[in-house]
């Protein structure tokens, strides 16, 4: 006989799953109590929100589905926020969480919460068993779903008592199928022939490339399209780390916080190529003036997302890096010299300057410096607000990637998103950048750190206010700054040193560096707060 919560942790061996993220709790102690007896190793995050922020970071960074754990009620209610963040930007997660007896559900019994519910506008798909013989098919549709198609997390809600029960055997499905789940990966043949027509027929190409094109693997078809073509790229927040900051094919990040010559690029193109791109808000303000006078070839493996925020000439539903195949079998095109030069110029023409307060530190110029320092292949975790801004628009990366909450805009996504990122990588460098306040809503994981040992580097921006809405206060609400002061923070370094993590602080860009030297030289966590002028804007 073999238990249900056995089951489940032969589950995830099955599907190659070495690290999880969770925090323990009665109706999920079955499940850890098995684990415990495996190679599977358990990461105690301090608060479960975190645990899907780390099982992010780690998907992302692996390329494969994250694994993160809570417990009923307030445990699995906690980690919503975390689920919500994976699905916006189409991260592959399986949620596992514990659930009351199955014969008490729905009587408010101690720590019952209907998860599946709850959660069900934000997740792929949701499981709630009732029968451990289901177990083995719920975890291979599970992680099948959260894998192909647009990726994205997937609950599943297990009762004590079926983790408890008991069947005679365990055999693990070979195949998956499920009836009106069959993902298109293959570009129609046809769009894929009128797609090349209009780019034939361009004169001012360029390609917006989003977070599609890294999550299918993408990233080497994409490169020899472009160095094929010559088309210029910009990209939205999600698609930072496409291309190396310094090529000089790159224009930067597009929209409202983003490089003014990229939204030059696109305003003026007479063609564009949405890659893997839902062109949001904050990517395309305007998307009905940007039409008017130019086609777009929008690709993604989700239907859903092509044409819902930008009208498209031609629409291809299909895996990116499938589709990239098959434009680059046919393709004889190059860019025209003069558009390339007008755009060459755009991006001299408008590279910012940033303003520079005696006694701070300046926030733009240290990350370009930073990540310039970095090695290879490293990976910028960036938290949301003022410093996500900054990190998108000054990041250097070389053949590195830039992790953030874009879609959801969650802080303190940062600090646990390196936590998964580092124990996937361990070899990279793993940096994560926060400002003063989302810091505060994650520096508990200070402790997973430092018990796990983990040789990260926390840079604290520290402006003592809610950098990105106290700005939006300045310019729409008369500098009437309600709620966004912080007047006071944490000693950060002691806080830190109390860890056993070093810490120090920067006023200063020459000593940030320097102390930044020391820091990458360490195999050692460290923390760097950098005083920050308050005054100090996102662009």
């Amino acid at each position: 006989m073999i238990s249900g919560a056995e089951i489940m942790v032969k589950c995830l061996q099955k599907e190659g799953v070495e690290i999880v993220f969770g925090y323990p709790g009665a109706v999920i102690c079955p499940f850890f109590d098995e684990l415990h007896n495996t190679d599977i190793k358990a990461v105690l995050v301090r608060q479960e929100q975190n645990a899907a922020h780390a099982a992010s970071g780690y998907a992302r960074a692996l390329s494969k589905v994250g694994v993160c754990v809570a417990t009923s009620g307030p445990g699995a209610l906690n980690m919503i926020t975390g689920i919500a963040t994976a699905y916006m930007d189409s991260i592959p997660l399986i949620a596992i969480t514990g659930q009351v007896k199955s014969d008490v559900l729905g009587r408010d019994v101690f720590q019952e919460a209907d998860i599946t519910g709850a959660c069900e506008s934000f997740v792929k798909h949701s499981y709630l068993v009732k029968d451990t013989a289901d177990l083995p098919r719920v975890f291979r549709e599970a992680f099948h779903i959260a894998s192909t198609g647009r990726p994205g997390p997937v609950l599943i809600d297990v009762p004590v008592d079926i983790q408890q029960g008991e069947i005679e055997e365990f055999t693990y499905p070979e195949k998956v199928n499920i009836i009106g789940y069959k993902p298109s990966v293959h570009g129609h043949p046809m769009q894929i022939k009128r797609a090349l027509e209009m780019i034939y027929a361009s004169e001012r190409p360029v390609i917006c490339a989003g977070g599609g094109v890294l999550t299918s693997g993408a990233k080497p078809k994409f490169r020899e399209f472009i160095e094929k073509t010559g088309i210029p790229v910009v990209s939205t927040m999600m698609g930072i780390g496409i291309m190396p900051s310094d090529d000089p094919q790159y224009i930067g990040m597009l929209g409202s916080h983003g490089r003014k010559a990229a939204n030059i690029t696109v305003h003026n193109a007479d063609l564009i190529i949405l890659c893997g791109a839902r062109v949001g808000d904050r990517a395309v303000a305007s998307p009905d003036q940007v039409v008017e006078h130019a086609n777009v070839i929008h690709i993604d493996i989700d239907p859903a997302e092509i044409g819902k925020n930008m009208k498209t000439s031609i629409p291809i539903v299909g895996d990116m890096r499938n589709v990239l195949n098959q434009l680059l079998k046919d393709i004889d095109y190059k860019t025209p010299s003069g558009w390339i030069e007008q755009v060459t110029l755009w991006k001299k023409e408008y590279e910012p300057v940033p303003d520079r307060f005696d006694g701070y530190v300046e926030p733009k110029s240290f990350i370009a410096d930073l990540s310039g320092m970095v090695r290879a292949k490293a990976i910028m975790c960036a938290d949301v607000g003022q410093n996500q801004i900054w990190c998108a628009n000054n990041c250097r990366l070389r053949d590195g990637r830039f992790f953030t909450s874009g879609g959801m805009g969650t802080m303190g996504y940062s600090v646990p998103a390196a936590i998964g990122a580092k124990l996937a990588r361990p070899s990279r460098d793993v940096i994560a950048v926060c400002g003063d306040g989302s810091f505060q809503m994650s520096m508990n994981e200070l402790a997973t750190i430092a018990v796990e040992k983990l040789n990260i580097k926390i840079i604290i921006m520290r402006n003592t206010v809610l950098g990105m809405v106290h700005e939006l206060q300045d310019k729409f609400y008369g500098s009437r700054y309600a709620v966004t002061e912080l007047e006071t923070v944490p000693d950060f370094v002691s806080l830190a040193q109390s860890y056993g993590i070093e810490a120090a602080y920067a006023s200063s860009n020459d000593e940030a560096l320097e102390l930044s030297k020391n820091m990458l030289k360490s195999d050692k966590p460290f923390v760097l707060v950098c005083n920050v002028h308050p005054g100090t804007t996102s662009i």
